[in-house]
């Protein structure tokens, strides 16, 4: 039983030593203003290339000239905690302090892409914002 309860405690410091996740950010993503620049290339992506490396679109809607109009949008939120204590006593004096501190940004990226007759990608903008 001592032996059980060993390993149930050696289990438990393993646990606690673990590190928490990364906090999820845009690199987590593949809709970023980065991998936009490195995959569309007008005149010669194609709309099964955009698919590939971007997924679905949230809206598809027809120009003008009946051509297809691709457009996506991502939201994040990315939040940061950070908190930390500090105590120390001197003979019959003490003292403590205590900082914590909290971050939370939103962050959204819209992307449109148009596509010829061809289903070749003839224009693109894409806009970040953060708040």
């Amino acid at each position: 039983m001592k032996k059980y309860a060993a390993l149930g405690g050696v289990g438990l410091l393993l646990a606690a030593c673990a590190t928490a996740p990364a906090p999820v950010d845009l690199r987590n993503s593949a809709l970023t203003a980065g991998n936009v620049s490195m995959n569309l290339a007008v005149g010669q992506t194609t709309q099964a290339q955009v698919l590939e490396a971007f997924g679905a679109p949230n809206i598809v809607t027809l120009d003008g000239q009946r051509n297809e109009v691709w457009s996506y949008q991502r939201h994040a939120t990315v939040s940061q905690a950070a908190g930390g204590s500090n105590y120390w006593t001197i003979i019959l004096f003490g003292g403590g302090q205590y900082a914590d501190g909290f971050q939370q940004t939103q962050r959204t990226i819209t992307l449109i892409i148009k596509f010829d007759k061809n289903k070749v990608v003839s224009d693109f903008h894409s806009r970040t914002s953060d708040f």
